[in-house]
């Protein structure tokens, strides 16, 4: 008992008392507008600043756990545990031993160790995850410094170790499934986007939630999720747990009276104003299966429709915007397929959406000389491959 009470006091002191370096990892092309999230209203965290590969930020375990709960475009958020140099294993493990694991992590199961390295003499990834894990199990007295780094398994916990030019970073995941799992959707779709670009794409289009929102080729639905969400003022992890929870330094009550103050910020938009529409009545039906399970179902009118007899003024006498993630690729075949499927999605909209404002997904570069009106370019990466966000009004 008096071993206990000593450790509380100890995470009170070091870890829950403490102001804490954070990193938010961010898919490239959306830094800016995820820092603006950041630094915006409701998290309002000042000092942020963009880094390769996300942002960086210092705060309290709170302003963690509000982050992960209200960040639309960021895939996960790391804590800062450590920061060293060694260039030999000895030195590596003298500096793991000294870090206080238990103030950190729990000893219900090994955590997952991810490794990266560049330009350090230790460059074995393998080895020097086996270390960390050793150097864990060592302090919570579990896990024999013999067991070796399951890559494929482990607990809700992960340690992500970066080591460049000899200089080693530590830090733990703090939110367990990558941030675009929201928690709603009960499938993916053949193609989807993921949830965070959609979230940017609507954001960089300049969607209030106050307009009408038509996705006509919906497939699993995500930017009408994404815009019945900003339009309530969900949270996007409001559907969702995270992996800080599991920390020793969690404080549930704490925890839910931030998401009870975040709920009492969301609204009822009333009538439907997002239209979701796709071909595939499976796809529909999947849809409309994930929104029964949420508050959203009031907010989004599903019908299964082709995208060519799709006219918005039928839906809505009010201009909006038009979100389209167009199929591509293998799923129609061959590139010149998808391509004139493409120049015809552009025909209808010249045509059936004059004076609406668009968010759409070009997968090839040279497909935008195909597009009649002018957009703004956003270049990010998805799947392997780096479509282009197209942001505008259609004239």
């Amino acid at each position: 008992m008096t071993a206990e009470i000593s450790l509380q006091k100890r995470i009170k002191r070091h870890v829950i008392g403490r102001t804490r370096e954070f990193f938010i990892a961010v898919s490239p092309g959306l830094e800016r507008v995820c820092l603006e999230e950041l630094t915006g209203p409701p998290l309002s965290i000042e000092g942020a600043a963009v880094l390769p590969g996300g942002i960086a930020f210092e705060g309290r375990l709170p302003d963690c756990w509000r982050a992960n709960l209200h960040l639309r475009t960021a895939n996960r958020i790391l804590m800062r545990i450590g920061t060293f140099k060694a260039a030999t294993f000895p030195r590596l493990q003298q500096h793991l031993s000294a870090i206080p694991w238990e103030l950190y992590l729990t000893s219900d199961a090994p955590p997952l160790v991810h490794v990266t390295a560049a330009k350090s003499r230790l460059h074995h990834t393998g080895a020097i995850a086996e270390r960390v894990l050793a150097s864990v199990g060592e302090r919570l007295r579990k896990w024999p410094p013999t067991d070796r780094v399951d890559r494929d398994a482990g607990g809700p916990q992960r340690i992500f170790v970066r080591a460049e030019k000899d200089r080693f970073t530590l830090s733990i995941d703090s939110s367990g499934e990558l941030l675009y799992k929201r928690g709603v959707k009960t499938q993916g779709g053949t193609a989807p986007i993921r949830e965070t670009v959609a979230a940017a794409a609507l954001m960089l289009a300049g969607y209030t939630g106050r307009e009408p929102l038509v996705d006509p080729m919906c497939g699993s639905g995500t930017f009408a999720i994404e815009g019945a969400m900003i339009a309530a003022g969900i949270p996007p992890g409001a559907f969702r747990s995270f992996a800080f929870m599991g920390w020793p330094s969690f404080a549930p009550r704490k925890w839910e009276y931030l998401k009870k103050g975040a709920e009492s910020q969301t609204t009822d938009s009333g009538a439907p104003r997002i239209f979701a529409s796709d071909i595939d009545p499976d796809v529909c039906r999947s849809l409309r299966s994930s929104l029964d399970k949420t508050r959203l179902s009031s907010m989004i009118d599903v019908a299964c429709r082709d995208f060519f007899a799709v006219v918005p003024r039928e839906i809505t006498p009010d201009k909006g915007i038009v979100t389209l993630n167009p199929p591509y690729g293998r799923r129609l075949g061959t590139r010149r397929r998808s391509r004139a499927l493409f120049r015809s999605v552009l025909t209808h909209l010249e045509s059936a959406y004059s004076g609406w404002k668009i968010a759409l997904v070009a997968p090839e570069t040279e497909w935008i000389r195909d597009i009649p009106f002018p957009l703004s370019h956003h270049v990010f990466h998805h799947g392997g491959i780096r479509p282009t966000l197209l942001i505008g009004a259609i004239p």
